[in-house]
């Protein structure tokens, strides 16, 4: 999965084809200028299908340049290992981080990309109203971890090219924000991203959408399943319970639909289709064994790119519902967040 991730993200980084188009994806008014040539943070996640021979097989679900759990994480697996006694019970040294990374080393990176050499009390955490988001744990804890401030977008004041909150001025933003929330909400703020601001950006917003499910269709790779853009299909499959409809720019499984209807597709306004994707679906198997039954398990490996796309701890899903994700998984157990482990081999790294 981990070789998967950079050789995908290397396809893309390659294809100049791919550059142009995506290019072509940012919506005028969230296209920031200056744009870094390379994604902060990479997310590559994968399910596991079996195939004819019983071998299990990673199959992309889904590719982002945006940030993830990055500080909750391995918090969260820090409580398990010691809740559970991990290491005394396996009889090995584990560890969550993967690249060679120690609790210490992964810490000094995440600091050194997020404040980009900046005092922490000059840098944000950018999020619309992050104390009612799911993810304030890993705001919290990366606040903690760096010193940095959690802000509203619309707490932000614009002063001629430079941005400040509380009269201090902003050098660098962390951003969380999801676009398609300031759409869905109708957020209204001081700046607009496709100001030409005097601040710098840790994970420009403009990597949202070029890496991200419009990415899908472009992809050669025996990882990723059939994809099309909706717009590109001249006719539908005849099969469409094999296909799931996805939007381009959602989170959370928002607007997804499994096995979508012919009138549910044609109700889309063909000047929409092009924010679509029709991927054929994937049986992901179960393969982890609960005391409520066997459960699936999605991986999430976590890039920083640091020179090179280096991949440095994973977000573990599972799940018995229809897809991952709290919204697909309540009132069950035994599903939710989790963490993976590897032995230490080599203990100086």
């Amino acid at each position: 999965m981990v070789r998967y991730g950079r050789e995908l993200y290397g396809q893309l980084a390659q294809n100049t084809q791919y550059r142009a188009a995506s290019e072509a994806s940012i919506p005028a008014q969230f296209k920031v200028p200056n744009e870094a040539e390379h994604p902060l943070f990479v997310q590559a996640d994968f399910g596991l299908v079996r195939l004819a021979d019983g071998r299990l097989e990673p199959k992309l679900v889904e590719i982002q340049g945006f940030p993830s759990l990055y500080a909750f994480q391995p918090a969260l697996a820090e409580g398990y290992q010691r809740s559970y006694r991990l290491n005394e019970i396996t009889g090995e040294e584990l560890t969550t981080f993967i690249g060679g990374l120690t609790k210490k080393s992964y810490r000094e990176l995440l600091a050194r990309v997020i404040l980009g050499g900046h005092a922490p009390e000059q840098v944000i955490l950018l999020e619309i109203e992050p104390y009612g988001q799911k993810t304030l744990a890993d705001f919290l804890l990366t606040q903690k971890m760096l010193g940095i401030k959690i802000a509203c977008i619309s707490e932000v004041k614009k002063r001629g090219r430079k941005l400040y909150l509380q009269d201090v001025e902003i050098k660098r933003i962390y951003n969380r924000v999801i676009v398609d929330e300031v759409i869905r909400k109708n957020i209204q703020a001081d700046f607009q991203f496709s100001d030409d601001l005097d601040v710098e950006w840790a994970g420009y917003p403009n990597w949202f959408f070029r890496l991200s499910k419009f990415s899908l269709p472009w992809f050669d790779h025996p990882s990723v399943p059939e994809t099309h853009f909706l717009s590109d299909l001249q006719r539908l499959p005849g099969d469409l319970e094999n296909y799931v409809l996805k939007p381009l720019y959602s989170f959370a499984g928002l607007g997804v639909k499994i096995g979508p209807s012919r009138e549910e597709i044609e109700a889309i306004p063909q000047a929409q289709r092009r924010d679509f994707i029709l991927q054929r679906k994937m049986d992901f198997v179960a393969t982890v064994d609960t005391p409520r039954g066997m459960t699936k398990v999605e991986t999430r490996i976590m890039y920083i790119w640091d020179g090179e796309l280096k991949p440095v701890t994973t977000v573990i899903r599972t799940g018995r519902g229809k897809m991952m994700g709290v919204d697909f998984n309540k009132n069950l157990d035994w599903v939710g967040a989790s963490a993976a482990f590897t032995p230490v081999r080599d203990k100086e790294s």
